[in-house]
């Protein structure tokens, strides 16, 4: 008889729901699976969503919010927590009570502060802005895109390389633990993040082949995820950023292939397994 598999990690996203499955807890769940962690997932808002955008977000009410995190947490073991979209400064509240001094006190955290669509948008009000960047002191990671970061510190959105390594050290001066700041809205021939670790040390700078797709539908709702998702596989979080990059990067180069919707696209989370390979009715 083989020796019982090892238990997997287990990861929590705790983040909005997409019913086109390409960003939110469906990207997370996706991403989890895809890389060998267990997911489990708290839903903080209901959307009606398309890959073509947001028509309508029902939020869902903070004590039932906490009612899912401490049901599930009394049975399972959590591993690592991704948090995603907190749509309110009470939600914000809430799930920083949780991480702090509640039942996931203990657990690793990445926080993708979704704060800006795509299009340039705010999707927060300020007091909620003003309770995340609380929020991000919390977290062990924090992986803002260039928009975001921008409105974490009030500044500008960054414009080159450079401008990123000043705004990661910023952010760590202003209490994050560490930064992975995506620079996929920067133009080059690279996508190009910045990794800064609050402990010590210089900005080190993640590079990858820019891929030219139309397929990039919760980018980086997967990035965050991927990194929760490998973190408890590897000795350093650095390494595992490294390695949710690469994959990101292939996730990207595929996602065409899965034909989905008519505005933009999600990436392909399952890239790397046979069984999606084969063509539809194939």
């Amino acid at each position: 008889m083989s020796a019982p598999l090892p238990r997997p990690p287990i990861a929590l996203s705790i983040a909005g729901s997409d019913p086109s499955g390409g960003a939110g807890i469906q990207a997370d769940l996706k991403t989890f699976s895809a890389l060998g962690a267990y997911g489990t997932c708290v839903i903080t808002a209901l959307t009606a969503q398309s890959t073509r955008g947001v028509t309508l977000v029902h939020d869902v009410p903070v004590d039932v919010v906490r009612a899912q995190v401490e049901t599930l947490v009394e049975d399972v073991r959590i591993d690592v927590v991704k948090i995603g979209m907190l749509s309110s400064s009470d939600l914000v509240g809430t799930v920083h009570e949780l991480l702090d001094s509640g039942p996931l006190a203990d657990v690793p955290v990445v926080l993708d502060p979704v704060m800006v669509a795509t299009s340039g948008s705010r999707l927060l009000a300020d007091d909620a802005v003003h309770a995340v960047r609380g929020l991000v002191r919390r977290a062990d990671v924090i992986t803002p895109n260039v928009p975001e970061a921008g409105v974490l510190l009030g500044e500008v959105a960054a414009q080159s390389i450079e401008d990123l390594h000043g705004q990661a050290q910023r952010l760590v001066a202003a209490g994050a633990q560490r930064v992975l700041l995506k620079g996929g809205h920067l133009d080059g021939t690279d996508s190009v993040d910045v990794w800064l670790d609050g402990r010590g040390g210089d900005p080190v700078e993640l590079r990858t082949p820019r891929i030219e797709t139309g397929a990039t539908h919760g980018t980086g709702c997967t990035l965050s995820s991927a990194l929760a998702a490998l973190r408890p596989r590897h000795d350093g979080w650095l390494t595992a950023a490294r390695e949710a990059k690469e994959w990101l990067t292939a996730a990207l180069r595929h996602g065409e292939a899965l034909d989905i919707g008519q505005g933009p696209g999600p990436v392909h989370h399952f890239h790397e397994h046979e069984r999606w390979r084969a063509p539809v009715g194939g």
